[in-house]
């Protein structure tokens, strides 16, 4: 009766598994949209988590190190407000000298590139030119397209369909685009906000998510899961402060090198090798095609000599540093660290490839502790771990009679 009782309760949770699974697959675009809703709304507190991570690393540096010896009543009530705000301090004092470096460098760059263009472009005239010269056929085609009659008045009332139509979509697109504004700045606003609340009582939020689980999982699924939740916590941690400190390395690297082989925009081309670099694997190399194009048009040999160098770098980079500074932060392989970005990338853009990697080590750390238990587990039961519990088979008459006659 009890056999009949567990196959009937296993015979009904898959008619319910897969009755959800119907539903879900008939009513799918609903479901779609009502995430979509639900990410809206949550998205400037789910911006709030993120800077709260974010200001949380230097608020961690400020109170262990800075201040960790201060203790006392006026440290329970002070250390935290002056931990948030230098944390705040350190970010913006960043972001302004990254702006003040590279505003009047790019200001600097767009001058000399508005002088340099036009002469680019006459010696490309001029190679243009040379080629038709040396290729009489050319001018026969060309002369065969100003033989062809153009309809002027249907070319002129498309150019006017076109200007009504795209005056209309402008000005739709202009509200469009000032309502993102305005409400991008309140979802930043509120974000960080919400930031503040979450650094200011983080304790208080991490003892009652402990409650929340100790309440509703069992022992083992609660220990589990702070696991879990502190492995992610530790990944993401390392890969940020990591990425970050690579970053800052490479691109104090090319502001060196380009220096002492003199290259143009040493300091831009660095600091923004830097920031691109912050993209696992391919965001130096949008820092490289940017910086070839600058220096191109001011040299097209220097450009070379440039992509070059980056080469070169790339590789010190990647086989030095990145392993020390980034690889042994998340403890995951380079296969899987290319996986994770692709995917990450492919889903969620640049933030997917950020959020991807540490994501990806948690899993791999967890199923490789998985698999090492059980392979221990194994070695330890001789190979067969789930004989552990197992009951043995009933002896044959004969076997009995064999063992009895032993006995006596």
């Amino acid at each position: 009766m009890g056999f009949d009782k567990v196959k009937i309760k296993q015979i009904r949770g898959m008619i319910l598994f897969i009755a959800a699974i119907c539903l879900a697959l008939r009513y799918s675009d609903e479901i779609i949209g009502a995430l979509g809703l639900g990410i809206e709304i949550l998205t400037p507190f789910i911006l709030g988590a993120v800077m709260a991570f974010i200001l949380n690393l230097p608020l961690r540096g400020i109170e262990n190190r800075l201040l960790g010896k201060w203790n006392g009543r006026l440290a329970d009530k002070f250390k935290r407000p002056i931990g948030i705000v230098g944390s705040i301090f350190i970010i913006v004092a960043v972001l302004t000298l990254v702006i003040l470096t590279v505003v009047p460098q790019v200001g600097k760059t767009l001058v000399e590139l508005g002088n340099k263009i036009p002469v680019f472009m006459e010696n490309v005239w001029v190679q243009l030119q040379s080629i038709q010269l040396d290729n009489p056929q050319l001018q026969n085609y060309l002369n065969q397209l100003q033989e062809i009659e153009l309809n002027w008045d249907s070319i002129l009332n498309g150019i006017v369909s076109f200007l009504k139509n795209g005056m209309t979509s402008m000005l739709s697109s202009t509200v469009v685009v000032a309502g993102s504004i305005v409400s991008g700045v309140m979802n930043t606003v509120i974000a960080f906000i919400f930031a503040i609340y979450i650094l200011g009582q983080k304790e208080k939020l991490a003892d009652q998510g402990k409650r929340i689980l100790s309440a509703y999982c069992k022992p083992k699924w609660n220990q589990y899961l702070l696991k879990v939740f502190g492995l992610a916590y530790r990944n993401f941690s390392n890969f940020i402060s990591g990425q970050c400190l690579e970053a800052v390395i490479l691109g104090c690297m090319f502001v060196v090198v380009m220096t002492i082989f003199r290259l143009p925009y040493a300091v831009l081309v660095g600091v923004l090798i830097a920031f691109t670099a912050l993209i696992p694997i391919v965001g130096a190399f949008i820092g490289c095609a940017v910086g070839a194009f600058l220096i191109m048009v001011d040299d097209p040999m220097k450009a070379l000599i440039f992509v070059i160098m980056f080469l070169v770098l790339q590789q010190v980079e990647g086989n030095l540093i990145y392993p020390r500074v980034v690889g042994n932060s998340v403890g995951l392989p380079s296969m899987w660290v290319l996986m994770a970005v692709s995917v990450g990338g492919s889903l969620f853009g640049v933030a997917g490839m950020l959020a991807f990697i540490p994501l990806v080590s948690t899993v791999y750390m967890l199923l490789r502790d998985s698999v090492n238990e059980r392979n221990a587990a194994a070695r330890k039961g001789h190979g067969k771990p789930y004989q552990k519990n197992r009951k043995p088979y009933p002896k044959s008459t004969a076997a009995k009679q064999r063992s009895e006659d032993v006995k006596k």
